[in-house]
């Protein structure tokens, strides 16, 4: 209005406050769901209801919820399934699209069910996950076949690292030995699809310039944010042409070199954009092929350099986009995604009865990323994701004034991952010899999917909790109990029943509840 009303440029500073008043997030889900099962966990039908918090516009709501739908499942092989997605508006600013995007939402709502489903059949969680667990070839619920499926290789090497059944009985008797300090412990898979749903988004290019002194020029149609996107492109380039990484150079994203850039998001930005620069640098080589025959011995400067003099041109772009994916909601039919990321997460947690606090102990990370392009990029980029999502499970709520005001905002009331969050003993490795044929050199990606491995420090403080229920709330192992993501202290010292939260509350006359009823 500002630019409008002057007729010039108009510069806008918002202080964080101001910043989280008016910008939307990611969707809040409500689930409302019917599970079927057998007394040996096999589940056999699902039926789940997700609503997610809009906001005030539709943005990328329907999108997240579509997603949402398609990770219903998680890792797990249900016979009868049948999930619906609305969003809901509401007078909150727009919520819109985040790490994961959707998928994180349903696959907790795939493990809340699975979990409560473990304690009702009163049998270990690890076994009747494992025992729902696809299988290679297996459909999923919306008709993709899983060609590839190393999960069960994941879930059975991260079992022996993390020595999963020996800490089990440690925890165990940790917690029969303390009483106000319970530890829980979990293990959680994850299958996550890859690429756009809306189709045509999974394209991408890329311009290759080539100098006479050797140099190479490269540009792609994706934004490097520090996730390590460029020096993956230089990597990609380097094996292309054969030439050493010290000899390219890149030049920053602009719609003047690539132009309709897609989106830099969906885990797909290495896999189209590697393939287009791959595809441009073919384009050279070819080029390049009559003054390699004519000096076999000769360098890449020297056939740059007979190319030039040749009047051969060495600049060439290149184009990518995924093949043969597709689907419609309607027939349930189609290929949604060009393939999956798996992995496994098995964390340990601390809890403190009295005050809710929580400590992660340890976590061990079993990560399917193909050939891994760059494994110290791979790395970090599942450590953050892991930690990005371990806030978004323990630590980040918002809060609202009856009016309507938000009154979490800033650092001092809305609290984000710090060096303590991180697990003491943090250990990830990524699944050996696991080449993936429809990416770039056989890789895969991996800046979403490893967010959702956090939920296992979500259900691992479930797990503590219902410890601490079973010795101080008088409740037997089989109850039930409703504990909402994020878990934060506030929640989970409300959730470990005792005689304090049962104590009443005696301020308002005739309006006797407990704490826990009432906070």
């Amino acid at each position: 209005m500002a630019a409008y009303k002057t007729g010039r440029p108009v510069r806008c500073m918002l202080d964080r406050d101001e910043d989280m008043l008016i910008t939307g997030g990611r969707n809040p889900f409500l689930a409302r769901y019917k599970v079927g099962f057998m007394k040996t966990g096999k589940v056999v039908a699902l039926e789940v209801e997700h609503y997610g918090n809009a906001g005030n516009s539709e943005d990328l709501s329907l999108r997240v919820i579509g997603r949402a739908l398609l990770h219903m499942d998680n890792s797990y092989k249900i016979p009868n399934i049948r999930g619906t997605g609305q969003a809901c508006k509401t007078n909150l600013p727009s919520n819109t699209a985040f790490r994961g995007f959707g998928g994180p939402q349903g696959m907790l709502i795939a493990e809340h069910w699975m979990s409560e489903v473990a304690v009702t059949c009163g049998l270990p969680a690890e076994e009747v996950r494992k025992k729902n667990m696809y299988k290679e070839g297996d459909l999923t619920h919306f008709n993709q076949k899983l060609e590839g499926f190393t999960l069960p290789r994941c879930w059975d090497e991260c079992l022996a690292i993390s020595e999963y059944h020996a800490r089990r009985s440690e925890v165990d008797k940790f917690n029969k030995e303390h009483c106000w300090k319970k530890r829980g412990l979990c293990i959680i898979p994850i299958k996550f699809g890859i690429d756009y749903t809306l189709s045509f988004l999974n394209q991408a290019g890329a311009l290759i310039l080539v100098y006479t002194d050797g140099s190479v020029l490269l540009t792609h149609g994706g934004t490097e944010m520090g996730q390590g996107l460029h020096t993956k492109m230089v990597q990609v380039a380097s094996k292309a042409l054969k030439i050493p990484i010290s000899k390219i150079y890149i030049s920053e994203t602009s719609t003047n070199t690539v132009p309709n850039t897609s989106p830099t998001s969906a885990s797909i930005s290495t896999d189209i954009n590697g393939q287009a620069v791959y595809e441009a640098c073919q384009k050279i080589l070819k080029r390049l092929e009559p003054f390699k025959r004519k000096n076999p011995r000769g360098s890449w400067e020297d056939w740059v350099t007979a190319a030039y003099q040749d009047a051969v041109s060495l600049s060439a772009t290149g184009f990518y986009k995924i093949p043969n994916v597709g689907y419609s909601f309607e027939t349930n039919s189609g290929t949604p995604f060009n393939y999956f990321s798996y992995g496994v997460a098995c964390s340990e947690v601390e809890i403190d009865c009295l005050t809710g606090d929580h400590k992660n102990l340890r976590t061990d990370i079993v990560m399917d990323v193909g050939c891994s392009l760059n494994p110290a990029i791979d790395i970090g980029q599942v450590e953050g994701a892991f930690v990005q999502g371990l806030g978004l499970f323990t630590l980040e709520e918002l809060h609202y004034s009856p009016d309507g005001t938000l009154l979490t905002r800033g650092p001092g009331t809305y609290k984000i991952p710090a060096f303590g969050s991180i697990p003491t003993e943090f250990r990830v490795s990524l699944l050996r010899d696991s080449p993936n044929k429809k990416a770039i050199y056989a890789s895969k990606a991996i800046g979403e999917p490893p967010l959702f491995l956090a939920a296992s420090i979500f259900f691992a403080i479930k797990d503590a909790i219902r410890a601490a229920r079973a010795q101080h709330g008088g409740s037997n192992t089989k109850e039930l109990f409703r504990l909402d993501s994020p878990a934060t202290p506030e929640k989970i010292r409300n959730a470990c029943v005792d005689k304090f939260t049962t104590l009443c509350i005696t301020d308002v006359p005739g309006n006797c509840k407990p704490w826990s009823q009432r906070v």
